[in-house]
């Protein structure tokens, strides 16, 4: 099993969220976050002043998957959520060594 989070722009989501149900993705978490990366945050101007915002608004994606879909949903984040620039975010996948279905008590593939 994997467990793969991916941090990307808000206004992707529901691309990504549609192209993950392509595939047969069936539960994923969802958290508004914010943060930077080596875009450093941004300037900008209110009121004719000038400051910088140093953690920029984006989505943290969290989902448990079997082994066997891990690439594709890597791919089809990428492919997605991509727009070339700067700030498109990054995914990080890791191994799942358990998971357990509170309601039935189901471990491992079976409880995703």
């Amino acid at each position: 099993m994997k467990y793969i989070i991916a941090i990307i722009q808000p206004g992707k989501l529901t691309a990504v969220h549609d192209a993950l149900l392509e595939i047969g993705m069936t539960g994923m978490t969802v958290t508004e976050v914010q943060g930077y990366g080596r875009q450093k945050g941004k300037s900008e101007i209110y009121r004719g002043a000038e400051y910088t915002v140093h953690f920029l608004p984006k989505v943290k994606i969290e989902l448990a998957l079997p082994t066997k879909m891990a690439a594709k949903a890597i791919d089809v984040i990428k492919s997605t959520s991509s727009s070339d620039k700067i700030g498109d975010g990054k995914i990080f996948p890791f191994d799942l060594q358990e998971a357990v279905r509170i309601r039935t008590n189901e471990t491992g593939e079976s409880a995703l």
